[in-house]
């Protein structure tokens, strides 16, 4: 079946601005799971409950990361066995153990809390650095053009040996990969010319390592990592690095700007802002759904028989708002912070950058609402993207003074 031109919004990227639609929630309140068709031709089972989420996230052995051989996207070219496997080396969320936990483990070091303490003056420093451009230029502003997006864009491209003069390259590369309402053939076409860019960027630092995450992997593993699997791992960073962290500040503001009583926390007390993290991650939910899972054998999911071999998709808006994880789930509240969401996934697939992500929000947000006390929307137009894998907006105008 080929993809349509203009494929009709599946079921778990429905929003209404910050929330997930109404039938979502009623599809987790009644059956819990049902197929459902994506714009890529295929037709998953969603899973929407927190309990269910969960499960699926947490048991590998029965829901794969690993496509079964022969398993392709409609409209996808043909590929052989071994482009295929070249395509996923070290791709983290298209392996499962062992060879999952082997390339995990070569990156744990760079992402644990006390790395981050090491990153804070310098995340520090590029936020002011942003906010400082924004005060001179003054208002109004674009916060994704000017501030949401370059911020956590420039922090990754340090932390791999990225040059951050590239950036408007990988940055329309991978709103193509993202974007699901794009033929395949051109979402694949934006994959590749991103493969043979980062080819050669490992290329020269195969030769000279750097200080930086890339050639820190080749001095410390050399022969132990590929070359494909530095090409892979470090597109994954780049596109997550920057894809997440920049859509969750900018809907993260406007859900602020939107609930003044809740800013003044979040801009007034640094206590407040741990929590105040989780609460937007956890209502926000920028993630539709992560990766499809391939079932291993005939199982069950809430009470319906799922046969193996089927695809399961988990909608993370849709547990994220369960009652089973929080009372009165639909409204936000930053206050409570409450553990346990599933908006980095959960299990050994749990976001490998989920403390950088946390850690670059809590500097962001406050230094913004800070510098700007009188921030505000300036436009009643909002502009939010409704197709890509990755929630968010794109334009947010905004004025101060």
């Amino acid at each position: 079946m080929t993809q349509s031109a203009t494929p009709t919004l599946p079921l778990h990227m429905r929003r209404d601005r910050f929330d997930p639609v109404p039938e979502l929630g009623a599809l987790r309140e009644e059956a819990g799971v049902r197929k459902v068709r994506t714009p890529m031709g295929i037709e998953p089972w969603l899973v929407t409950r927190w309990s269910e989420v969960r499960d699926v996230l947490g048991d590998h052995a029965r829901f794969s990361n690993v496509w079964q051989p022969g398993a392709a996207m409609p409209g996808m070219p043909e590929r052989s066995p071994e482009e295929i496997a070249r395509m996923q080396a070290g791709n983290l969320l298209a392996h499962d153990p062992p060879e999952h936990t082997r390339l995990r483990k070569l990156l744990t070091g760079e992402f644990t809390g006390r790395r981050m303490r090491r990153l804070e003056p310098r995340v520090q420093a590029i936020v002011d650095e942003h906010l400082d451009a924004m005060e001179r230029k003054g208002p109004p502003a674009d916060l994704v053009a000017d501030f949401a997006l370059p911020v956590p864009s420039l922090v990754i491209c340090e932390l791999l040996g990225v040059p951050y003069e590239d950036r408007a390259q990988f940055q329309d590369r991978s709103g193509k990969l993202l974007d699901l309402s794009l033929p395949m053939p051109e979402r694949m076409a934006a994959q590749r010319e991103q493969r043979r860019y980062m080819a050669s960027l490992v290329s020269r630092e195969r030769a000279d390592p750097g200080d930086e995450l890339i050639g820190m992997l080749i001095r410390e593993h050399g022969p132990e990592v590929s070359d494909d699997e530095l090409i892979g791992i470090s597109n994954l960073l780049l596109i997550a690095g920057h894809e997440t962290t920049s859509n969750m500040l900018g809907l993260g503001t406007l859900a602020l700007l939107q609930h003044p009583d809740q800013l003044a926390l979040v801009r007034d007390d640094p206590e407040a802002v741990g929590p105040a993290i989780e609460e937007l991650l956890r209502w926000l939910s920028i993630v539709h759904s992560g990766t499809f899972k391939v079932v291993t054998e005939d199982t069950e999911i809430a009470g319906t028989p799922i046969p193996a071999g089927d695809l399961v998709m988990l909608s993370l808006p849709a547990a994220n708002r369960d009652p089973a994880l929080v009372g009165d789930p639909d409204r936000l509240d930053v206050r409570r912070g409450a553990l346990g969401h599933v908006a980095f996934g959960h299990g050994i697939h749990h976001c490998l950058g989920a403390p950088l992500a946390r850690m670059e929000m809590r500097i962001a947000l406050p230094a913004l609402l800070t510098r700007f006390p009188e921030l505000r929307t300036a436009s009643d137009e909002e502009h939010f993207r409704s197709f890509t894998v990755v929630y968010g907006m794109e334009s947010l105008p905004v004025t101060w003074g």
